[in-house]
């Protein structure tokens, strides 16, 4: 069946010792891609109303795998505008990435390895980036995540399917962006996941009362709280 497994084929993206300069260009086209597909509209549709509008009106939320923070700009800038103090701390393993986005809070770290104590943020998130890793890697990922917030956790990834990798290459192909972009984001789709792949992860990280869902038939969705409520 088509997709059935997710691929294990390594995108360029993630290749070591590219020049800077193919970098800086490769997430700033990434970043416009990102814009075009709405990639914050999971975390704006979702959050306040399962984390409660009283909760949301101060937030520190580290993000995982930031890129260049685009998504931390874009959500406190979304908050700002209802009233609400969302902080950003923006990890990242390339430091490439984050000196492209120029935006304060990066920190250069591990996702498997979080620089921080227990319980250090209110809210951890990740966008599209949990389909760099494999499966072992995703659960020690989690359990990281988990360590370090002090309430919710809300990772969002691409959701495996023929009619998403039909919709990325009609669309690249029509805004001609790079070709090797193009390939990785193909690549990204069949390395993403399906709902009972990420649910036996969850099981297999201990985190409890994970739920996990499908946002409109491209992204999947892994929300947890350790707060009541």
């Amino acid at each position: 069946m088509f997709f059935r497994r997710r691929s294990t084929q390594a995108e360029y993206f993630d290749e070591p010792g590219r020049p800077e300069a193919e970098t800086v260009a490769a997430f700033r086209e990434l970043d416009r891609i990102n814009l075009f597909y709405r990639f914050s509209h999971p975390f704006v549709s979702r959050l306040p109303s399962w984390l409660g509008r009283p909760r949301c009106e101060h937030l520190q939320i580290l993000d995982v795998g930031a890129g260049t923070g685009l998504l931390g700009s874009r959500l406190s800038e979304w908050a700002r505008r209802r009233g609400w103090d969302w902080r950003f701390t923006n990890l990242d393993s390339n430091p490439v990435a984050l000196k492209t986005g120029a935006v304060a809070g990066g920190v250069t770290g591990s996702a498997l390895q979080l620089p921080f104590p227990d319980n250090s943020f209110d809210l951890v998130v990740a966008s599209q980036m949990t389909h760099h890793l494999d499966d072992v890697q995703v659960v020690q990922h989690w359990r990281e995540a988990w360590r370090v917030t002090r309430d919710a956790i809300f990772i969002c990834d691409l959701h495996r399917n023929p009619g998403l990798y039909a919709m990325l290459w009609v669309t690249l192909r029509l805004k001609r962006a790079d070709q090797a972009l193009v390939e990785d984001a193909l690549l990204s789709v069949k390395r993403g996941f399906r709902c009972p792949e990420w649910r036996e992860l969850a099981a297999t990280a201990q985190i409890p009362g994970a739920k996990v869902s499908i946002y409109y038939g491209t992204r999947i969705v892994l929300q947890a709280r350790k707060l009541a409520g």
